[in-house]
């Protein structure tokens, strides 16, 4: 006699035990396996994303926090309205509401200057001096004889510092025929010498004023420290001698400037050239 151990539920009932025998094994793993297995929902509230609890029964309400949502972008989309760029149009309208940079000349007139440059100054004095010299002009001067001295000159005007004076007019002659004539005029000592030699453009020139002529030029006498200076000017070319205030001059003032000699014959001669 065979004896059977089992439950006595499935002794009583032998068809049922049979069908539990005959279930697969792969559907009981998997109906064990799903009652293990929890579920997990997704639920969005205001764009978070959490894992569910595990109670089955109470649901998310998924359908209202997404109308919230869209409720609320649409709310911030009226509000702030951008344009096709994505720049906000209210910041634009505040970018042009700057104020822009202005120029002086947008409220004032452009106002040129009537002052004359340096070069332009020195080339109106060097015309009129041009005019002067070819004019024979000699203006603000005087002769007066003194005792023991001779003949000088003396201002009768103001002149002030670097303004032109006089010209020291005379021949105009190259070196070997000044020299021939500075021999001729030392054979008579009663004939003075007024010849007064110069470089110009690295050639010697000399200007002879001995001729007695009515220009005040070759009267004006020596001082070391007069307040005359020569200078030389050009016109067309040729070396024209000058004499210009060497400081701000008073009228009654005699005109004297340093003759430059330094020879000891010279000052043998003319023992006036020392002072």
């Amino acid at each position: 006699m065979l004896i059977q151990e089992g439950n006595e539920s499935d002794a009583a009932n032998p068809d049922v035990s049979k069908l539990k025998k005959d279930i697969p094994k792969e559907m009981k793993c998997e109906s064990s396996e799903s009652k293990e297995q929890k579920p997990e929902i997704p639920c969005r509230s205001h764009g978070i994303r959490e894992q569910c609890t595990d109670q089955p029964d109470q649901k998310e309400p998924t359908t209202y926090t997404n109308q919230v949502k869209s409720a609320a972008d649409v709310k911030v989309t009226a509000s702030k309205p951008r344009s096709r760029t994505g720049h906000k149009l209210g910041a634009k309208k505040v970018e042009n509401k700057a104020p822009q940079n202005r120029k002086v000349t947008d409220y004032y007139p452009i106002r040129r200057s009537n002052r004359k440059t340096m070069a332009e100054l020195k080339s109106e004095e060097h015309r009129h001096i041009d005019d002067l010299i070819k004019n024979g002009t000699e203006e603000g001067m005087q002769v007066k004889h003194m005792e023991g001295k001779g003949r000088g000159v003396f201002a009768v005007k103001d002149f002030k510092k670097g303004e032109f004076v006089v010209e020291y007019h005379g021949d105009l002659l190259e070196l070997a025929e000044a020299k021939t004539r500075e021999a001729q005029y030392g054979l008579d000592p009663q004939t003075g010498c007024y010849m007064y030699y110069f470089q110009f453009q690295s050639k010697t020139y000399c200007v002879d004023a001995t001729k007695e002529t009515s220009r005040l030029g070759r009267l004006i006498n020596h001082s070391k420290i007069g307040n005359c200076q020569t200078r030389l000017h050009a016109i067309d070319g040729a070396p024209h001698l000058i004499l210009v205030a060497s400081r701000d001059i008073k009228a009654e003032e005699e005109l004297l400037y340093d003759y430059g000699d330094r020879s000891k014959s010279s000052i043998l001669a003319h023992p006036w050239l020392k002072h």
